[in-house]
This record gives C-alpha cells, structure tokens and sequence, in this order.
C-alpha cells in the first residue's frame, strides 16, 4: 500500500520516473532525431540528402554506426534536468488542477490533462531549450562539412561548442532559439501528455481496470500515438525552431535572428513544403521512442507510488 506522500517525497518520485523515461528515449530515439535535424537545417540548393534513407546511409558511411548519435552527450547530460522539469511539472499541474479551492481533491476532466500538459511545455522550454542547441549544433557540422568547400567545423565536441556560445553571447548563448522552443512547446505538450492521459483513461474504463493496470504493449502504444499527435500538431514550428538553433552561434553573423525572419526566408526556399523537411523520421521516431519514453515513467511511477 501506497504510504502518504510529502510534497517532496512526490517531486522526487517524479525526478526520478523521468529522469528513467528521458535516458529511454535518447536511447531509442536519437538517431531519428538526428536524422530530422539534418533534413531540416540541409540548403535546398544541392542538398547533401536526398531524403530519410539517404541520410542515414550517408551517416553511417561518413561517420559510422556513431555519426547516428551524434550530439548526444548534450542530451543525456541535459536528461535530469529537463525531464525533471517536464514530469515534475506536469505532476505537479495535475494535482493543482485537481484542487479544490477548500484543499479537496476532484477528479482531472479531459481539459485539465491538456492545461496540464501545455504549462508543462511552457516550463520544460527553459531546460529543454539549451539540450536542444547543443545538441543540434554538433549534429549539423557534417552538413556544413559537405556543403561548404574547406569548411573547418569550429567545434566537434558539446564542451567546446559551450565554450563557444558562452564567449559570444554569454549566460544568453545556451538559449538561441529560446522563443520559437517555448512556442512550440506549449501546445506540442499540451497535445502530447494531454491525449496520452485522457487515452489511458478511456481505455482502462473501457476494461474496468484502473490506468495503473494496463498493459506494458498498450501503454506504449498509447504513447506513441500522442508522440504522433504531438509531431502533427506543430511540425512547421519544429523546424523554425531547428533552423534558429542550427544558425551561427555568433549574433553578428546569423541569418535567422527571429522567428518571422526564419519563417519568411525558409518560405522563399521551398514553400509550405519546406516546413516539413525532416517530417518522415520525426514521424517514424514517435512510436517507439515516445512510447518507450511514456510508458517508462508511467510504470516507473506506478511502481515508486508504492514505495
């Protein structure tokens, strides 16, 4: 049986249920994301990939089985703290939104899962942001590598890409692109938990079981379809914020200084089209990487409200 719970003592459990969701994910998920980084940020003009496949067969052959996991060190480094935010937030909202102004408790309606979920990315948006940046930085270099003749990559590793930001633009630099991430976090997450929350509710009342008795399969199933949910939801904004993040590290010399600026010149490059380079492996990646990642933290945290 459940013991009562502190505030702390559920903070904790949440850190850690997320914190074991987020190290699932980049395991699972890292090479497609590495995949959509460098479909989103390729010139359109003689572009180094033709597309999903070529990408990855080119990185293999360039870089080998590692070039697919490139920049991870930045997120795996950056797991603690934004899942810690992610999950310890989203918690968090749902026990404030389950309060009754007397400090009783009702049970969350459908909208309160997605409010939830929408105050969790806004939130998450300050530590994801910086994982997000480094991480695209390092897996952009052999894009320019190709496509730039003698390009000499400034920085091959996380740490000396930090080095970098925060020689010219400071405490600032880890959040280039900060705006755009925000942005897109909001409803992404309010998407994402929201539906993955109120479709384990369905389906555990359609089997009259409670949510924490479903299944390992149907959980992660359940997962990534809101993974799927969350890509359809903001996509175009996904690769706004990637072309922001993958821009010169140096204020003076970028070419996508804000959002409506990126917007317009990714527009005269490929129209509506252009906004979705990188579409296929985000989509290929959300089953198993968002299911994964879902399903961990929800046994996880089945299993630590026991403890």
């Amino acid at each position: 049986m459940a013991v009562h719970d502190s505030a702390a003592r559920k903070f904790v459990k949440d850190v850690i249920a997320g914190t074991t969701g987020g190290l699932a994910v980049v395991a699972v998920g890292h090479p497609f994301d590495t995949v959509k980084i460098r479909l989103q940020t390729q010139p359109s003009v003689n572009p180094v990939y033709s597309g999903f496949l070529d990408c990855v067969r080119k990185t293999v052959q360039w870089e080998g089985l590692g070039g697919l996991y490139k920049g991870v060190s930045s997120p795996l480094a950056g797991q603690m703290f934004f899942r810690m935010s992610l999950f310890s937030v989203f918690g968090g909202a749902k026990r404030w939104l389950g309060t009754n102004p007397d400090g009783s408790t009702r049970t969350l309606s459908t909208a309160d899962f997605f409010k939830a979920g929408a105050i969790t990315g806004a939130a998450a948006a300050f530590t994801e942001g910086p994982v997000d940046f480094y991480k695209s930085q390092i897996q952009v270099q052999i894009i320019r590598s190709k496509s730039i003749p003698n390009y000499k990559p400034a920085y091959t590793k996380v740490f000396d890409c930090v080095r970098q930001t925060f020689k010219y633009s400071g405490i600032k630099g880890p959040f280039q692109g900060l705006g755009a991430t925000f942005i897109r976090n909001t409803p992404a997450n309010s998407v994402y938990l929201g539906s993955f929350e109120v479709m384990k509710r369905e389906w555990a009342a359609r089997q009259g079981i409670p949510t924490t008795e479903l299944s390992l399969p149907v959980v992660v199933a359940l997962g990534g379809l809101g993974g799927v949910f969350y890509w359809l939801a903001i996509f175009p904004l996904d690769v706004i914020k990637s072309t922001m993040q993958t821009d010169d590290i140096n204020p003076a010399k970028r070419k996508f200084p804000t959002m409506a600026s990126a917007a317009k010149q990714l527009y005269a490059d490929g129209g509506i089209g252009r906004f979705y380079k990188g579409f296929t492996p985000a989509i290929l990646r959300a089953m198993p990487a968002n299911g994964v990642m879902l399903a961990t933290v929800d046994k996880v945290g089945a299993y630590l409200a026991d403890k």
